[in-house]
């Protein structure tokens, strides 16, 4: 076998194998790309629902606490007349 032609051959495959791998490695980067972005998609959702309990929060909480302060007062009244 002459070794002209198996180093034409092999040189050849090699050159296929490094675009087979170059293509594969653009389809990952593309799939992360995509990923990172429906990432910071979701963390923006979470941000914006989190403020949004956030203040639900503030806005219960000092009736939680009148709520306590009402309870307590039924409760010694309760326990007065018993």
């Amino acid at each position: 076998m002459d070794y002209g032609v198996l180093a034409f051959w092999m040189t050849a495959l090699g050159t296929l194998c490094w675009g087979l791998c170059f293509w594969w490695m653009h389809r990952i980067s593309s799939r992360q790309d995509t990923m990172l972005v429906e990432l910071r998609e979701q963390g923006r959702r979470i941000e914006t629902l989190s403020r949004e309990e956030h203040a639900l929060i503030r806005e219960v909480h000092p009736q939680v606490g009148e709520i306590k302060e009402s309870i307590q007062a039924v409760a010694d009244d309760v326990a007065a007349r018993t």
